[in-house]
């Protein structure tokens, strides 16, 4: 009968314990959310009016003059595609390396080493960095030079990712792939890597949005430039830099395209993640 109301007492204490995390949780999520929901909210209310066909296909204007934003949504594009097409090749094969070769290896420990200090580094002293080692021999600034900085921003978000990733991978599918002859190499380009696309893919997707957004990197290799111009050796216009410059601006006009640019930068990588995430789960399914 002790033993039984024991029993009963822990019982209790438990699910109290229990109720009071589940609440804790719930409570922090809803912070979250509520954060996430006002983030957009504002964006949406300031940055909706901004947003027009001329916003599309008209450069930044002068102080007082109609005008938007083509020459640094081009410019973005174009400096983020470069670093994309360059980080992410280099990216997955150093994770599949980390992952599946570099197990006792002391270059990898120190591949490890060198990429978790890229990961917590300052984008401004990657920006500093690409500044003294290729705009100043250069002796200008250029697309290519913020290319350069936002790929190796880009770079260690796509290593770790990828190395993470593919150790998930249970052991068993190596081995059911090793035993019917298939080489290391194979097993990890056509098995592991296949096995862990989606997650791989996400961690590509973490790094563009990521050097989507940065400015300080931007504003010491690639500076700006008013008019439109898709010549990568020469200083090109990014949305970042431009909302910087125009958020901080007296003029109304100016300020209202820095909140459309916003706008149009975080819903641009929402629907890069919602679009993935719905492609690869119907893979999944299918």
């Amino acid at each position: 009968m002790i033993e039984h109301t024991i029993n009963k007492a822990i019982y209790a204490k438990r699910r109290r314990s229990n109720s009071i995390g589940i609440t804790l949780s719930m409570l922090a999520m809803a912070i979250g959310l509520m954060a996430l929901f006002w983030i957009l909210g504002v964006l949406l209310y300031k940055g909706l009016d901004a947003i027009s066909w001329s916003m599309f296909v008209e450069s930044t204007p002068a102080p007082g003059s109609p005008g938007g934003l083509a020459n640094a949504i081009v410019g973005s594009l174009l400096m983020v595609a470069a670093c994309t097409l360059v980080s992410t090749p280099i990216g997955i094969l150093a994770g599949i390396y980390l992952s599946e070769y570099g197990h006792d290896s002391k270059f990898a420990a120190l591949t490890r080493f060198v990429t978790d200090i890229m990961l917590s580094a300052p984008s401004i002293v990657i920006g500093l960095f690409v500044y003294a080692l290729v705009v100043v021999p250069m002796g200008n600034f250029s697309g290519w030079a913020g290319s350069i900085a936002l790929g190796l921003i880009a770079l260690p978000v796509v290593v770790r990712t990828t190395e993470n990733m593919l150790r998930l991978v249970p052991s068993p599918l190596r081995e059911a792939a090793t035993a019917l002859g298939a080489p290391k190499w194979k097993v990890s380009t056509a098995v592991v890597l296949r096995a862990s696309s989606s997650g791989v893919v996400t961690g590509i997707l973490l790094a563009i949005a990521r050097v989507s957004g940065e400015t300080a990197p931007l504003l010491f290799t690639a500076l700006s430039n008013q008019f439109m111009s898709t010549d990568m050796g020469t200083p090109v216009a990014s949305l970042p830099v431009v909302i910087y410059q125009f958020a901080m601006s007296p003029y109304d006009d100016w300020v209202s395209l820095a909140w459309g640019g916003a706008l149009l930068i975080t819903f641009a990588v929402l629907a890069i993640n919602v679009v993935a995430r719905v492609v690869f789960r119907d893979k999944s399914k299918g």
